[in-house]
């Protein structure tokens, strides 16, 4: 049956662009056509090693062929284990609770602080330009009006502070309402913006004096993307709890949420759970995803051509006055000019694949693991469709 024939039966909350496509290598994506496209939207941040990485499609033949693809929770498997061990021993962390998606990090992330604080307090203080996800929890702390307007009255108890706010957020914190602060440590959704490490390590030592937990969603910044195993690491912050997704499990839906000790000790049996978290097919590819991207010579590999990129993105800022800046980090970039939509529009014509992050942003996210000269054709692409 014809693509656009089959299409016809999902619901209409996408719009998908361009041709079917039913295959994929390296970092390019293969049309029914049979034309090849650079891709720089790494579905969204989530194949972080491209199409076809053997040690992944390996661990997902291994979990096959032992026949246990799911579970449940009801008993023990040994990839999930292995897994919360490599990131408790990477990150901050002491325990982990795998789930299905980013959303569903942040809303366990959310049920977590509010665990903690024990009744004492309930809010959480959300960030303006903040995206954390469409559900409904997710949805109340994410600061997109026209995403929220449809949907509400939604989850009450919810802050919302400007960026390099100090004062804002100090007088927030001070009602000794807030179970916990959520903040993205480069806003992804909200245009590619950084968050500057001072003002993180500001929030670590307000939440601290006013006893608020500090989560940090690396959905999208987590494993790589911005050179450093997490994004926060820059800053030299630790937070109480950190949620990750989309890179997680080589493709395959699952994310997760990392906690300390003090967090993970509020919580009991019952007060949280999921179906298909951590099974054994998805821990497996989560496996050999994580140990490949935590080496430290491929994240050396990550933060050389990120110089590179942005090296490249800046000469082409300075070539057209239309592009307004350029920033990002790692394989995570945002080139502000207006029209960001055509520019994607185009560029897919072109056969390049890349996304927008708000109207005047256009994103980048290629593979980690992208040659050199595949960065310059991406950035030539570009170029090319740039229309000033």
């Amino acid at each position: 049956m014809p693509a656009t024939e089959t299409a016809s039966a999902l619901l209409g909350v996408y719009k998908p662009a361009g041709p079917a496509f039913t295959g994929g290598e390296g970092c390019w994506m293969v049309a029914e056509d049979g034309r090849r496209f650079l891709d720089f939207t790494s579905g969204i941040a989530v194949n972080a090693l491209g199409y076809g990485d053997p040690d992944v499609a390996d661990a997902i033949r291994g979990a096959l062929d032992a026949g246990l693809i799911h579970t449940s929770n009801l008993f023990r498997t040994h990839p999930a284990g292995e897994l919360a061990a490599w990131l408790a021993a990477h990150s901050f962390a002491d325990r982990v609770f795998f789930c299905n998606s980013g959303a569903e990090a942040n809303e366990g992330a959310i049920k977590f602080a509010r665990r903690w604080a024990q009744g004492r307090q309930y809010e959480v203080l959300a960030f303006h330009g903040g995206f954390h996800g469409r559900t409904m929890g997710a949805l109340a702390v994410t600061d997109r009006p026209a995403y929220q307007e449809p949907f509400r009255p939604l989850m009450p108890g919810v802050r919302f502070a400007d960026v390099g706010d100090v004062e804002g957020v100090e007088a927030i914190l001070r009602t000794r309402r807030v179970a916990a602060v959520m903040i993205e440590p480069i806003q992804a959704e909200g245009g590619v913006r950084p968050v500057p490490a001072e003002f993180l390590r500001a929030l670590r030592s307000l939440c601290d004096e006013h006893g608020a937990l500090l989560v940090f969603d690396e959905v999208q910044t987590g494993l790589g993307r911005t050179g450093w195993l997490w994004a926060h690491e820059a800053s030299g912050v630790r937070p109480d709890i950190m949620t990750l997704a989309k890179p997680l499990a080589g493709g395959l839906p699952m994310g997760a949420v990392l906690m300390t000790e003090a967090v993970a000790a509020s919580l009991q049996p019952g007060d949280h759970g999921t179906t298909f978290g951590g099974g054994p097919l998805v821990a497996s590819a989560a496996l050999a995803t994580v140990r490949k991207i935590g080496e430290d010579a491929f994240l050396a590999e990550v933060q050389r051509k990120s110089t590179l990129l942005g090296d490249l993105l800046g000469a082409l800022a300075l070539r057209h006055p239309c592009i307004r800046g350029v920033r990002g980090a790692g394989m995570m970039w945002g080139i502000e000019t207006d029209g960001a939509a055509g520019v994607v529009a185009r560029a897919l014509e072109a056969g390049l694949l890349a996304c927008t992050a708000g109207a005047d942003v256009v994103r980048l996210l290629p593979p980690l693991i992208v040659s050199d000269d595949e960065l310059r054709r991406g950035v030539a692409i570009l170029e090319e469709v740039l229309e000033c």
